[in-house]
């Protein structure tokens, strides 16, 4: 009994063993296997989607606070005044304490950049929160918070200059 491959055109069969794979069976089986992982990944995937999202609907009562409006040439406005960043914090204080609610809606033009705006947020955070409770905060050097400081200390009042100190040491 010989091993060869397929007869050409013109041979004649005999009862020798084919030596070439067959690959139609292998290629059935990748199939049913790709099939059976898409639909398993695809019950997988919907298992993490239950999320219970508020709804979209615009509230009945509009917050009446403290409009803190940033302009596209990055002027800063409370209440419709034109303010200097130095002056920020002093005038959100005084802006707030004359507000029935204390909110700070903030209005920033598109091409504002987003860390200005969390810049804002955090001035005010820190003149509603942190001073309401008795504290008080700084950037890391000891100077009162801007626009362009890059860190915040927020404690006690008590201990904010043993703070500073261990942290400058």
């Amino acid at each position: 009994m010989a091993i060869h491959s397929l007869p050409s055109a013109g041979e004649e069969v005999g009862d020798d063993i084919v030596a070439e794979i067959n690959i139609t069976p292998l290629t059935d089986i990748f199939l049913v296997l790709l099939i059976i992982f898409m639909v398993t990944t695809s019950v997988i995937s919907a298992q993490g989607k239950d999320v219970d999202l508020p709804s979209s609907a615009v509230a009945s009562a509009t917050p009446s606070g403290v409009n803190v409006t940033v302009t596209a040439e990055g002027e800063i406005q409370v209440e419709d005044q034109i303010v200097q960043e130095a002056a920020l914090e002093t005038t959100l204080k005084a802006a707030l304490e004359r507000s029935k609610d204390k909110i700070v809606v903030l209005r920033g033009d598109r091409k504002v950049l987003l860390g200005e705006a969390v810049n804002i947020l955090d001035i005010a955070a820190c003149a509603v929160i942190v001073e309401a409770a008795g504290g008080r905060f700084t950037d890391l050097e000891g100077r009162p918070l801007t626009l362009a400081s890059t860190s915040v200390l927020a404690t006690n009042g008590r201990l904010h200059d043993t703070v500073l100190a261990a942290i400058r040491s």
